[in-house]
C-alpha cells in the first residue's frame, strides 16, 4: 500500500499541535513517538511524521534509513530518560542509612517512570515489532533493563568498599533488587490486567527491594 493511501486513514494533527522549535532529529522522534501512539506503528507512515514533524522527506530520510530505526531511536531516547537518575554523578554514601534511602529514592524513581503511560508504550511498541525486527528489542533491553542493572550494580560495589552491603556479586545484587522491586508488575501493567501502583505501593515495593541488599 502507499505512503499517501496509509496517511488517509488518520488525520494529520493540527497545525497548531506540530512541533515548532527544536533540532530535526528532536522534532521527528517527538512527532513519530505521538504518532506512534496514537495510531500504532504500522498505521503510521512516514509521510504522515514528515508532515507532522514539519520536516523535509530529505531531512527525515538523512536521519533515519526506515520507520524501525525510528522506532529504535524513540526507544533509546525514552530508556536514556529511564535511567537519568542513575547517571548524575552522586557521592559515595558513607552511611546505612544513608545508602539506603538512596536504594529507596531509586526504586521509587524507577517504578514512577516505567509505570508512565509513554514508557509502557514504548515497551509496547517493541514487543509488537520484535518478530519483524529483533533489533528493536535489544534496543530496548541494552538501553533499559541492562544500563539501569549496570548502574545499579556500581553503586552496590560502591556500598560494599564502605562496608555497608555484604559481600557477594554487585550485578547478582542489583537483579535480586531489581526482582523484588519489580515481581510481575511490568508484565502485569503490559497485559494491562492491573492498576499502575499507588504511591504507598511504590514506597513499599522500594523499601522491600532495598531491605534484600541491606540485610545483613
Amino acid at each position: 500500500m502507499s505512503e499517501s493511501k496509509k496517511s488517509k486513514r488518520h488525520p494529520s494533527p493540527r497545525p497548531q499541535s506540530k512541533p515548532v522549535s527544536g533540532t530535526i532529529r528532536d522534532r521527528v522522534l517527538t512527532a513519530a513517538f505521538a504518532l506512534f501512539r496514537e495510531h500504532g506503528f504500522s498505521s503510521t507512515s512516514m509521510l504522515d511524521i514528515v508532515t507532522a514533524a514539519r520536516v523535509s522527506k530529505r531531512d527525515l530520510y538523512a536521519l533515519f534509513d526506515n520507520k524501525h530505526a525510528l522506532l529504535a531511536a524513540c526507544i533509546s531516547e525514552r530508556a536514556e530518560r529511564m535511567r537519568r537518575p542513575l547517571d548524575t554523578a552522586m557521592p559515595a554514601p558513607d552511611t546505612r542509612d544513608a545508602l539506603a534511602a538512596l536504594l529507596v529514592e531509586f526504586g521509587i524513581s524507577i517504578l514512577k517512570t516505567v509505570c508512565h503511560p509513554d514508557v509502557l508504550t514504548v515497551f509496547r511498541l517493541a514487543i509488537a515489532e520484535s518478530d519483524r525486527a529483533p533489533a528493536i528489542g535489544r534496543t530496548l533491553d541494552s538501553s533499559g533493563r541492562e544500563a539501569n542493572q549496570k548502574a545499579l550494580a556500581e553503586l552496590v560495589g560502591k556500598g560494599q568498599a564502605q562496608g555497608l552491603i555484604h559481600a557477594g556479586d554487585p550485578a547478582a545484587l542489583a537483579a535480586r533488587y531489581l526482582v523484588v522491586l519489580w515481581g510481575d508488575l511490568l508484565i502485569r501493567l503490559l497485559m494491562r490486567v492491573c492498576q499502575v501502583p499507588t504511591e504507598r505501593e511504590i514506597l513499599a515495593r522500594a523499601r522491600a527491594a532495598t531491605e534484600t541488599l541491606m540485610a545483613r
